[in-house]
């Protein structure tokens, strides 16, 4: 017990849940400043995960499959509906788009390299199309972003998917910022911006202003690329029924519904901890939707926002998900807010496993800076590798639990093979209580 524990206990002091220290740290802070506050990562306050779902493994009504004799099918294939060239992942676990210039270029290679040595794809961010990351992934999806910063169509033609962006799961309604110290000489020309300004993406596109201007744009974009690849749709979590319902009239390949537990590189922290919906909520919204307009499995659903393990890949498909995107963890699988840096993080006031002011540029592991002599910390190929064996055991995690299900495929896993530990999670993923057959969303 901690000695402030100590001394609360031999006085009777209570901490006040309303206006506990963190809470009045901040209000001190706002005080002083006159700022809101700004920070990267994921929503820190705890909602309703996977964790709080369970698997019903096979026993007498399910028979299961054997884990090294019988097969189960880790395939996806991503853009059926009308793309000439759909992208074929070997897992389906794919990298979620963060930015250079929000990520050192040695960063974007590395994820590159991971990706591919699994047969995965992954994603530029804002910003553009860098050669590290283009030479590195043999499966690259392009964003289309409202701020249009590094938009190149050359670049774009040379993608294997288009993904316009509408949302993010950390900040829905909202632009991501890009602070002055960050935009090195290489990012600026990029982006076509002055160097050392602060930078703020826009919240909307700029060429349309609903959903029938996006099917204008959609076209667009499939005029310039042939109709070969896939164009996805990605919204943050929020009216995910309709935005899903709205993505799929428009013409989406595929839809990316990103949950409010999905990173960012900064952004306001009231946006991080009280904008939009848990990942686990927005999945059957976007399912219902789907199979409303009977294109579940033809128009592809790529969940993000939180996936740590296997079991949450796993409980992501059984809920009705194609694949899903992983982002901060794919950065702490390369080296982000590794203990050994501790000492360096202290001297930037945070800690190792605290770390989230990636707007600073100060990162120590080489990763979320442009500062040249931090990036060189990080070794792309090493961290690549890194990168491969964590997608790896992802992929076999969540194959053992779709074999004790009685699956050969991850697709196959359903919510029947679901129970919730608590009410809220049985509301949100409409699985039943367990140990009940209640679920406490459904009208009787």
């Amino acid at each position: 017990m901690s000695d402030s524990n100590d001394l609360n206990v031999k006085t009777g002091l209570r901490e006040s849940a309303t206006f506990d220290a963190a809470t009045m740290t901040e209000i001190r802070r706002a005080a002083e400043t006159g700022i809101y506050d700004i920070r990267g990562f994921g929503a820190k306050r705890k909602v309703p995960h996977f964790d709080d779902l369970l698997f019903l493994g096979a026993s007498m009504s399910r028979y299961p499959l054997e884990g090294y004799r019988e097969k189960c099918n880790t395939q996806v294939t991503l853009g059926t509906r009308f793309a000439k060239k759909p992208i074929v992942i070997e897992t389906p676990v794919t990298i979620a788009g963060m930015s250079f210039g929000a990520l050192s270029a040695n960063a974007k290679e590395a994820l590159g390299r991971g990706a591919s040595a699994v047969g995965t794809s992954t994603t530029t961010g804002d910003g553009g199309m860098t050669p590290e990351e283009r030479g590195q992934s043999t499966k690259l999806v392009y964003q289309y972003l409202p701020s249009r910063y590094g938009m190149n169509p050359d670049d774009l033609r040379k993608a294997d998917a288009i993904e316009v962006v509408l949302g993010q799961g950390a900040k829905p309604g909202g632009g991501g910022m890009l602070l002055g110290q960050k935009i090195t000489d290489r990012v600026a020309k990029m982006r076509t911006l002055p160097m050392g300004v602060d930078q703020r993406s826009a919240c909307r596109h700029p060429d349309w202003t609903g959903p029938d201007d996006l099917a204008i744009k959609i076209q667009e974009l499939r005029e310039i690329t042939d109709w070969q690849v896939p164009i996805y749709i990605k919204v943050g979590a929020t009216r995910t029924y309709y935005d899903v319902k709205l993505a799929v009239k428009a013409g989406a390949d595929v839809i990316v519904v990103d949950g409010m537990q999905g990173g960012t590189a900064a952004t306001q922290e009231v946006f991080i901890e009280h904008v939009g919906i848990p990942t686990m909520a927005a999945i059957p919204q976007a399912v219902q939707a789907l199979q409303e307009m009977g294109m579940h499995r033809k128009v592809q659903l790529i969940v993000s926002g939180g996936i740590r393990n296997g079991a949450d890949v796993a409980k992501a498909m059984a809920l009705g998900a194609d694949a899903v995107a992983i982002g901060t963890a794919a950065l702490i699988a390369l080296g982000c807010n590794h203990p050994k840096w501790d000492e360096e993080f202290k001297k930037i006031g945070s800690a190792a496993g605290y770390y989230d002011d990636y707007h600073e540029g100060k990162d120590p592991a080489g990763i979320s800076t442009q500062d040249p002599e931090l990036s060189k910390r990080l070794d792309p190929v090493e961290a690549g590798h890194r990168l491969a064996n964590y997608l790896r055991v992802l992929t076999m995690e969540a194959q053992t639990l779709a074999r004790a299900c009685g699956k050969n495929d991850l697709r196959n896993l359903e919510p029947e093979d679901l129970v919730a530990l608590n009410v809220e999670a049985a509301a949100m993923a409409r699985v039943p209580l367990a140990g009940t057959s209640w679920i406490p969303s459904q009208s009787y």
